[in-house]
């Protein structure tokens, strides 16, 4: 892999711990987003994420990574493809690309499958490189000059990084970042409000990613 940085965009957080009413409720809405339900407004969860970002676009420090002209790609999942399943991320790219704030290409895929991360122990997750490793692109017509990699939920960052250096290696040329609708924040203490729009990078130290912040 040659690209041992990458900046990303968030737009909410949650904490997997903490009992204050705030905790609890960010993790309601970690559920909704992973699960993409519909809600009591009668759209879903992805569309009210591109209505969210739509509207107050010029108030977001990650402004300028969405336009018309914008490629959306959203992240594979860990597990192959099936039939019907629900792959959130690209909802939300198709959400995005709705509301005009880029154009939907789903070009990346896994080839090979990994362990989910939520299912096993922290030193056991897979790492940037095994992402990398096992996933692949499918040609495109064109050359993209500006990529946007979407994610519904970030942690550490591996499967984004190891993803965007897949990328990077077809589109040499191209810009590319993350956005990332939701951010894990580990220590509850640090944890303030669901909403809170950030820009960062995602490092990879040793064979390891970490995220800031």
């Amino acid at each position: 892999m040659k690209i041992s940085e990458i900046k990303f965009g968030s737009l909410l957080t949650y904490t997997p711990r903490g009992s204050e009413p705030n905790h609890s409720e960010s993790r309601t809405v970690m559920r909704n987003l992973k699960n993409d339900v519909v809600l009591k407004s009668g759209i879903l969860m992805s569309e009210r994420i591109a209505q969210m970002i739509k509207s107050n676009l010029n108030d977001y420090p990650f402004s300028d990574y969405f336009n018309e002209n914008t490629i959306l790609i959203p992240t594979p999942k860990s597990s192959l493809p099936q039939k019907d399943d629900l792959w959130v991320p690209q909802r939300i790219t198709s959400a995005l690309a709705k509301n005009g704030l880029g154009k939907n290409e789903e070009c990346l895929f896994r080839e090979t499958p990994l362990p989910r991360s939520s299912k096993v122990s922290a030193p056991n997750r897979p790492k940037a490189s095994q992402h990398y490793d096992s996933m692949r692109i499918r040609e495109l017509l064109f050359k993209p000059k500006e990529i946007i990699l979407v994610d519904d939920v970030i942690t550490r960052g591996a499967t984004v990084l190891g993803a965007a250096n897949r990328l990077a290696e077809a589109f040499p040329d191209a810009n590319i970042r993350v956005f990332a609708v939701m951010r894990t924040i580990s220590n509850s203490n640090e944890f303030s409000n669901f909403i809170d729009p950030c820009i960062g990078t995602v490092s990879l130290i040793g064979i390891d990613a970490s995220r800031r912040p």
